[in-house]
């Protein structure tokens, strides 16, 4: 298992303005859908539905995943991350802006504004992999969490590249099949970006957090070639010949297969009583299954899938992992501000298990609450999940508020010598 080098670990500013851009974003996806209504939820073409796709994505899920991995890679995986603070700021700069323009070009059409935010998300991305993927090539040969990351980082670039070539599309700039590219964008991101990120780093926190065996490296290995092979193959097949079956066969495959190892990994806990980490990544665990199954479903609910993959799956797991990540970074800001020889208080004493339950439990409601309205498709229900949605991520905001100012009224009690 991997040992924590906090002495590596970045400055804790860091990574904590990327969680701390996650409950605004989260926020507006749930008052989008308080005012749209199931609208949003009827279509995967629509503008606005579009927009929604790209709040979970970009803000919920991007400001995530940017902010841990750059705490994760130093601290954990032994990779170095390029350009410290300065680069954190200008990435945090461009991903946030650019998901906002991106999204406002969408919601009030304007060719502009999606340039725009195409151009920056592409910087972000690309400061991403200038950033971390000298040092994760680097170290590839050392083991499965390196070559998993440099896989995920490579499909977030490839991901990104997709997104601004069909932002030229949209503007007329190019000739594109919007379907197809589209279906290939999305893909990407999901299963090459997101997924395979998921898959890789919880061969590290599944065993730390919660008393899991490690996956077997033979089975993690077969998968993450599965991905990488697959998903370029079957992307040709849609592009060239427009035979869309095959990349439905890798996306299902890959979410059903994530799905069922960590569930049985988690079967195998050595934990008695696991906490509401475990139960917040098992409930993803099922809505990873369900999404597969609803992508291999005849004739396909894309919408439905896309609910319960980028919506309820993901998030669930994503931000349980962030409230974890949130306490360690109190705890580190601590530790180097108040010296050495005095007793801090411990990271489950800084965001203590009832206020973490509180939290997933909220957040497991409004899952429960979206998946129900994709599927019943009337304005009430899809109003109520946004309803649920905007409270839970308020929830987590307040929650990550009261933890800056237990640290910062501790550290203020408690000066260096």
């Amino acid at each position: 298992m991997a040992r924590l080098a906090l002495e590596r670990a970045p400055d804790t500013a860091d990574p904590g303005r990327f969680l701390r851009s996650v409950p605004a974003w989260g926020a507006l996806a749930g008052w989008m859908l308080c005012v749209e209504g199931a609208a949003l939820l009827a279509s995967r073409w629509s503008p606005a539905t579009v927009a929604l796709v790209h709040v979970f994505t970009l803000g919920v899920l991007g400001n995530a995943l940017f902010g841990s991995l750059l705490q994760f890679l130093p601290a954990a995986a032994d990779v170095p991350v390029r350009g410290g603070t300065r680069a954190a700021v200008a990435l945090h700069a461009a991903l946030n802006v650019g998901t906002a323009a991106l999204v406002a070009g969408l919601c009030w059409p304007s060719t502009g504004l999606r340039a725009a935010g195409a151009t920056a998300l592409g910087l972000a991305f690309a400061g991403l992999g200038l950033a971390t993927l000298p040092g994760l090539l680097a170290r590839c040969r050392r083991g499965l969490l390196q070559a998993g990351l440099s896989l995920a980082v490579a499909a977030g670039l490839a991901t990104a590249a997709l997104g601004v070539l069909l932002v030229a599309g949209m503007g007329g700039g190019i000739a594109l099949s919007l379907p197809r590219w589209t279906d290939l964008h999305a893909a990407s991101g999901v299963i090459g970006w997101m997924l395979a990120l998921l898959v890789t780093v919880a061969r590290v926190v599944m065993p730390m957090f919660q008393g899991a065996p490690e996956a077997p490296a033979r089975a993690q290995v077969a998968w993450l070639l599965g991905v990488a092979a697959g998903l370029p193959l079957a992307g040709t097949a849609l592009i060239m010949a427009g035979q869309g079956l095959p990349l439905r066969v890798v996306v299902a495959t890959a979410l059903v297969s994530a799905a069922s190892a960590g569930l049985w990994l988690q079967a195998r806990t050595r934990k008695q009583a696991p906490g509401p980490l475990f139960a917040a990544w098992r409930l993803g665990f099922v809505a990873l299954g369900l999404g597969a199954v609803a992508v291999a479903w005849p004739g396909g609910k894309a919408t439905l899938a896309g609910v319960l993959v980028i919506a309820v799956a993901f998030p669930q797991i994503v931000i349980a992992m962030l409230l974890e990540i949130d306490a360690f970074l109190g705890w580190i800001t601590l530790h180097r501000r108040c010296g050495r020889g005095l007793q801090l208080p411990g990271v489950q004493s800084l965001l203590p298990v009832v206020r973490r339950r509180a939290v997933l439990r909220l957040f497991a409601l409004a899952g429960l609450a979206l998946a129900l309205a994709a599927f019943d498709g009337r304005d009430l229900p899809a109003r109520v999940a946004g309803a649920l949605l905007l409270s839970a991520y308020l929830a987590l905001g307040w929650t990550q508020a009261g933890l800056s100012r237990a640290v910062r009224g501790f550290a203020m009690a408690h000066p260096p010598r």
